[in-house]
């Protein structure tokens, strides 16, 4: 049934070119130009900004929802329709990938807000739980999942901190504190850092996997 589903789901996108995915950066507010310029480097990687609800529906296979300020991009999400679009393609096996504010919006719950989100990630996350911009900071993580046993770099800025997860998301990366800075729950990933800051396309690849491999469902 599920498969039937996603065909019915597909029903009218653009065809895959070759073994190309397409992915997304929503272009709203926020700095989605570097991320565009990290998939870019990408081998079987088609990739541009898009802002409309239409195409996220008819053109995407994977969306990535960078930083920015979380309550204005889920405003403008809500004005324009693009968080419905992003639902609906998400259960149809659309991958999403946020960093920072994209992972706030994920969230089922924001601590201390009733601001819009997407409700895609049984996650609980407090906003700038790190400090102001003056604390932002950098750290080595080891992320297993990526492949390699080299330590990345990671970039926090205004980050938000993931308070509590539910036993469907796993915990893909953590700080030496035991705070999880990286989770996944199914065709969602989401970060609390900013990898499009550094030159390492490690975590970038590794959705691009992710998203070549609901394609191919």
């Amino acid at each position: 049934m599920k498969s039937i589903e996603r065909e019915i789901g597909l029903i009218g996108r653009e065809s895959l070119s070759g073994s190309q995915v397409r992915i997304g950066v929503l272009g709203l507010q926020g700095d989605y130009q570097k991320h565009l310029e990290m998939l870019q480097l990408i081998d079987g990687v088609n990739a541009k900004i898009v802002r409309t609800a239409q195409e996220i529906r008819n053109w995407c296979d994977g969306l990535i929802i960078p930083g920015g300020e979380s309550t204005t991009v889920g405003k403008l999400m809500r004005r324009y329709e693009v968080d419905t679009a992003i639902i609906e393609r998400v259960a149809e096996g659309m991958t999403v990938f946020g960093t920072c504010t994209g992972m706030i919006l994920l969230a089922k719950e924001i601590e201390g807000s009733d601001q819009h989100r997407l409700n895609l990630m049984d996650t609980a996350v407090r906003r700038n739980a790190y400090g102001r911009q003056v604390d932002s900071f950098e750290t080595d993580l080891n992320i297993p999942c990526l492949g390699s046993s080299d330590l990345m770099r990671a970039v926090f800025i205004r980050a938000p901190q993931i308070t509590s997860i539910s036993s469907e998301v796993e915990a893909l990366a953590c700080l030496e504190s035991g705070e999880a800075v990286m989770v996944r729950q199914g065709n969602c990933l989401a970060i609390s850092f900013h990898p499009e800051l550094t030159t390492d396309t490690r975590v970038h690849e590794y959705f691009v996997e992710m998203t070549r491999a609901n394609v191919l469902i």
